[in-house]
C-alpha cells in the first residue's frame, strides 16, 4: 500500500502538469494512506507483544520509527499543506516496513511490563519519529532551497508552502522532539535501576543520544540567539539525526544484522 501510494504521489505531483491546482491530501489518499498505516500498525503490535513479551531489534526499530513518523505527518496534514514529502516519505515507510521479516532477529525486552519502562519505550520512539520526520522535512527543503537559486524548481516542489513556513515546521518538529530526548535521557539515567534492572552505566547508545542532544540543543540555542536558519539549520539536523540513528538502531543494526546475535 505504501509503494503503491509511493507512485500515485509521484505521478501526481512530480508529473502531472495541473499539480499547482492541487492542495494537500485527497480524502480518498487521507483514507488510503490511513487504511496502510493501521495495517502496519497492527503487524508491528503483533512483533512487539510476541509470545507474551516484548520483543525489539534493528528492524522492528527503523519500522516502528518510520510508522510513527508518518503517523505525525498525516496528521500535520490536517493542519498544514505539505506536498512533496509524501514522495519521500511512502518509499522508506514501504521499505521500512518489511525489514521485520527480512531481519527477523529480535531479542526480549527486560522489564517489559513495568508502567515505567512501558513509558520510557513511548517517549523514545516518539523523540525517535519526530526527529525522522524533522529529518525527512530537511531533506526537502534543501531540494527546493537548491532548485530555486538555480531557477529551475519542479512543479512538485514549486506546490509547497514557503520556505520560511516550512522552516517553522522543522523547528517545531525539532523543538518538540528535543523535550522528548530530553525526557527519555533523564529517565534512563535516573531510574535506570527500575527500567533496565541495573545500575546507569555510559554505554555507546548513552554517548551517542547524549552527543544527538548536545546537536539538537545547540541548534536550538543558534535559532533562539543567532538567527540559525537555511542550509545551516538543515545540515544540523541531518547531523543530529544521523547521530541519533548511532544510539540505537545502529548498534541494534551490527548486532542483529551483521553478527547475527539477539542479546
Amino acid at each position: 500500500m505504501y509503494a503503491a501510494l509511493g507512485v500515485h504521489f509521484w505521478r501526481s505531483r512530480w508529473r502531472d502538469a495541473t499539480l499547482a491546482k492541487r492542495r494537500g491530501l485527497s480524502n480518498w489518499e487521507r483514507g488510503a494512506l490511513l487504511l496502510a498505516l493501521a495495517a502496519h500498525g497492527l503487524i508491528l503490535h503483533r512483533e512487539l507483544f510476541a509470545a507474551g513479551g516484548m520483543r525489539f531489534g534493528f528492524s522492528i526499530a527503523m519500522s516502528l520509527m518510520v510508522w510513527l513518523a508518518v503517523l505525525f505527518y498525516w496528521i500535520e496534514n490536517l493542519y498544514a499543506r505539505l506536498d512533496g514529502l509524501q514522495t519521500l516519505a511512502m518509499p522508506a515507510a514501504a521499505i521500512c516496513s518489511l525489514l521485520p521479516g527480512l531481519f527477523p532477529i529480535q531479542h526480549q525486552l527486560p522489564n517489559a511490563d513495568s508502567p515505567v519502562f512501558r513509558a520510557h519505550f513511548v517517549v523514545a520512539m516518539l523523540a525517535y519519529s519526530l526527529f525522522t520526520l524533522a529529518a525527512l522535512h530537511a531533506l526537502l527543503m534543501s531540494v527546493a532551497e537548491k532548485q530555486l537559486h538555480s531557477a529551475r524548481l519542479s512543479k512538485a516542489l514549486a506546490n509547497l508552502p514557503p520556505l520560511l513556513t516550512m522552516e517553522t515546521l522543522l523547528f517545531r518538529l525539532i523543538g518538540i522532539a528535543f523535550v522528548l530526548l530530553t525526557l527519555t535521557l533523564l529517565s534512563g539515567i535516573m531510574f535506570s535501576e527500575d527500567l533496565f534492572g541495573r545500575a546507569f552505566i555510559l554505554d555507546h547508545k548513552t554517548v551517542f543520544a547524549i552527543i544527538s542532544w548536545v546537536i539538537f540543543g545547540t541548534l536550538l540555542v543558534g535559532r533562539q540567539i543567532w538567527g540559525w536558519r537555511g542550509k545551516l539549520a538543515q545540515r544540523w539536523t541531518l547531523v543530529g539525526f544521523a547521530v541519533l540513528l548511532l544510539a540505537y538502531v545502529g548498534s541494534r543494526f551490527v548486532m542483529d544484522v551483521l553478527l547475527h546475535r539477539a542479546g
